[in-house]
């Protein structure tokens, strides 16, 4: 099925360019949008060897996480397919997991819609004060998108599609707009001390991971194309090939828009930025004279953030549903449970518990690195041991599989370096 003539035979439709879309959504979020910080703090040659390690890395992992998905019989939710591999109670422990590594995005997206919309709102003067600072207005902010959010893909299709191919060519653009402002010479810092140089190297891979990453919604996305296709194998392909598709536009993007604004943004500039809990692009919006800039940068964010959002949501609804249903079906038989009122008690609560989080004020930088091992064990980490462990995923035993699982224990470093003062 994975042939080229086998290929050539299945078509690109509307709705595999509307997953290719979805993908780019989730992407372009608080990753993207908060990588130049990081960058100008820590400097291009970090940024670089962040890149060589974390790209490659994360193309392998979204690629058999997919393909470790696709293998299982039935395929409801995340916790139903590890069920299927390991049992109930390690399926609970898993979805647990995977819900964990969902949250921190919804988090991150929760805070930044927040701040970021208060910022503009401020920056505009639209308003004398921060907004932020009303819980009022978190709360309302919060359940809009959610009530968007849970309708489901088809209309996150027509609402995400625009948006994204929006933020899409204004994150090329906005690349190109900056080079006017490149201050190469003094953006561009001496090579650092070694000891220095990989501290700050497994730092800032999770912001270079996190500028690119989509796993969040590929269990969705491998679920929804096998609900879709009847023939596994073609659904598994179509997915694979989405990923693909969105990783590689991604991947070009991301680096040109990364790399223009390190060149534009000093130093003190990106200090400036992590102390007020902002992303470069509101800080951009906010110090640079160009009102094309400024409009850009505000539709940028606000757009990659809500989309990443939207996006996201559809996978924690699914694992925090699938934990749900794992627990009641040892009570109560499945076919008593009405998934409706699970769906709907699962958006009440992640509209409440994201409200209270908001009204915490957490950094969302120190947010990124804390909750980098979470990503490593669930992304990284938790494919490759199902592949030793279960007899049908033998088959992508490789080397690509050991690189995969060395980079999820790099990640889980970070918060350790952290902690250690670095």
């Amino acid at each position: 099925m994975h042939g080229t003539s086998a290929s050539h035979q299945i078509p690109f439709t509307r709705y595999d360019a509307g997953w290719v879309i979805l993908c780019i959504g989730m992407a372009i979020g608080a990753g993207i949008v908060f990588l130049p910080v990081q960058v100008g703090i820590t400097g291009l040659w970090v940024f670089a060897a962040s890149v060589l390690l974390a790209y490659p890395a994360l193309y392998m992992m979204q690629e058999l996480y997919l393909k470790t998905l696709a293998e299982s019989d039935e395929c409801d939710d995340y916790a139903s397919i590890i069920t299927q591999y390991l049992g109930k109670n390690w399926g609970f422990v898993l979805g647990v997991a995977y819900s964990l590594m969902l949250l921190k995005g919804m988090l991150t997206y929760s805070l930044a819609v927040t701040f970021d919309s208060a910022k503009y709102l401020q920056t505009f003067g639209i308003t004398d004060s921060l907004l932020s600072n009303n819980a009022l207005y978190s709360l309302a902010v919060l359940s809009f998108l959610v009530l968007i959010a849970a309708q489901g893909e088809r209309l996150l299709f027509k609402i995400s599609g625009p948006l994204v191919i929006f933020k899409l060519g204004v994150v090329v653009l906005l690349g190109a707009v900056m080079i006017p402002y490149w201050d190469i010479k003094n953006n561009i810092p001496a090579f650092p001390d070694v000891k220095q140089f990989a501290i700050d190297t497994i730092l800032t891979v999770p912001f270079t991971l996190f500028s690119i990453l989509f796993v969040q919604i590929l269990s969705p996305m491998n679920i929804a194309f096998r609900r879709a296709e009847p023939e596994s194998r073609i659904a598994t392909y179509r997915a694979i090939r989405a990923n693909r598709i969105a990783f590689l536009i991604l991947a070009i993007s991301v680096l040109f828009f990364a790399v223009s604004f390190t060149f534009a943004l000093s130093h003190e500039q990106a200090l400036s930025a992590k102390a007020q809990n902002i992303s470069a692009l509101a800080l951009a919006a906010s110090v640079i004279p160009a009102n094309a800039v400024l409009f850009m940068t505000t539709a940028l964010n606000i757009f990659a953030i809500v989309t990443a959002f939207l996006g996201i949501y559809l996978g924690f609804e699914e694992g925090l549903a699938g934990m749900a249903m794992n627990l009641m079906t040892r009570f109560t038989p499945k076919e008593k449970i009405s998934r409706r009122m699970v769906t709907f008690g699962v958006a009440v609560f992640i509209v409440v518990a994201l409200w209270l989080w908001v009204r915490i004020q957490f950094s969302i930088l120190l947010l990124q690195q804390i909750a980098s091992p979470i990503y490593g064990i669930i992304s990284f980490i938790i494919p490759c041991l199902l592949v030793y462990k279960v007899a049908a995923l033998h088959k992508y035993k490789s080397l690509k599989l050991f690189y995969v699982f060395a980079f999820g224990v790099l990640l889980c470093m970070s918060p350790v370096l952290k902690a250690l003062g670095y």
